[in-house]
């Protein structure tokens, strides 16, 4: 296996820091697409997809031989969230930042292309570079591009790196690994009043407030059973801030999550019909947003990078239970491939994600390159000069 030299890590480091000075987020990745397609034009990948969902840039690395095609995939989003740091590389944007590690995950990715020269015995890679991850859009538009049959690989493999674990530890979890989740929206109209009199309106306090009450009530069990169900309220907001009037309109802002993506149908019909029998009067609508289906992992995919992270002497960490946050990568699961997500520490005492002052630590890059090198040696034969 082609291992990173110094000067190579060194490149990519500052690469990652360059990315994380200038986050874009999901739907808005233009720029971050074009440097990508520079950086793999560089590598000498023989053909590149660009606007593949919106942004999203896919490269691909063909083997010596006929054989599988294996997928990588990355992120190219960052975050709507202001970062709180003294780093010198600290985002330029106000208001935003990659606090995610999206671009770490972007960094490794063309460490991996790096180490695609020479080629594989046989096969191809694609390296996928995806864009809106962060609001479980890109996956689905990615898959529904037409150029998409061209790419559909035989295995998918993608990582996230993991606050609170040892660095480089290498978590594997056959079965589901991270939970499915949807952001619903519920919108209320009613008809505004005087104050003095709200018998005359229709207001959707009362709803509102029993909603808050009773959708929470629907979460069951805890994660890793197959019934669990978590409903969370994120927002609310009802009327204006006034004395005068009682109000006529109200949002309430619900993110429902489950383990597997067929309890997450039973859970959407629990709540559709909490709401249906406390609206009353109401007009209202629902509207659905940050849709992620479960992460499900390919045992099979599992075992080989479960056998490549051993044959590196990397420490595996076989996990009990999924993640509870989402990932749209299970998409790409669900269209046929034998994909899985592999969970990499980051540092026990890394900051969460999405804190706003998380960073990715850089000492991971090499650890994850050359992982998921050892993973195109395994299934596509080492590559040859």
């Amino acid at each position: 296996m082609h291992r990173l030299d110094p000067s190579q890590v060194a490149y990519l480091t500052a690469l990652r820091h360059e990315l994380h000075s200038h986050p874009e987020i999901s739907a808005e990745e233009s720029a971050t697409a074009q440097r990508m397609i520079n950086e793999l034009t560089a590598l000498g990948a023989d053909r590149i997809w660009s606007n593949l969902g919106g942004y999203g840039v896919a490269a691909e690395f063909k083997g010596l031989a006929p054989g599988p095609t294996v997928l990588f995939r990355c992120e190219l989003d960052g975050l709507p969230i202001r970062e709180l740091s003294a780093l010198p590389y600290k985002s330029r944007i106000e208001g935003r930042g990659h606090l995610c590690g999206h671009d770490g995950h972007m960094a490794c990715m063309l460490g991996v292309a790096m180490c695609l020269v020479p080629r594989p015995a046989s096969g191809r890679i694609i390296l996928l570079f995806q864009p809106a991850e962060e609001t479980g859009a890109g996956a689905k538009a990615v898959i529904e591009d037409e150029r998409w049959p061209y790419i559909r690989p035989d295995y998918a493999f993608a990582y996230h790196n993991v606050p609170g674990r040892p660095l480089g530890e290498i978590g594997l979890r056959p079965g589901p690994g991270n939970c499915a989740s949807r952001g619903m929206q519920i919108l209320f109209e009613g008809k505004s009043s005087h104050a003095a009199a709200p018998e005359d309106g229709v207001s959707p306090t009362s709803a509102m407030a029993g909603l808050m009450t009773s959708l929470p009530q629907l979460s069951h069990g805890t994660v890793g059973e197959d019934d669990f169900a978590l409903s969370t309220v994120t927002h609310a907001n009802l009327g204006k801030p006034t004395f005068g009037i009682a109000p006529a309109d109200g949002e309430l802002r619900v993110t429902l999550r489950t383990m597997r993506n067929e309890r997450m149908e039973s859970l959407i019909a629990d709540a559709l019909a909490h709401i249906e029998r406390i609206k009353g009067s109401l007009k209202l609508e629902v509207h659905w947003h940050d849709v992620f289906r479960s992460v499900i992992n390919d045992p099979d995919a599992t075992a080989i990078a479960r056998d490549v992270a051993q044959a590196l002497g990397f420490v595996v960490h076989e996990m009990d239970l999924p993640m509870r946050w989402s990932e749209d990568f299970g998409r790409i699961g669900d269209d046929g491939a034998k994909a899985t997500m592999l969970y990499i520490g980051s540092g026990e005492l890394q900051p969460q994600l999405h804190n706003p002052d998380y960073d990715f630590p850089d000492a991971l890059l090499p650890i994850v390159v050359h992982q998921f090198c050892g993973i195109v040696d395994r299934l596509l034969g080492p590559t040859k000069p």
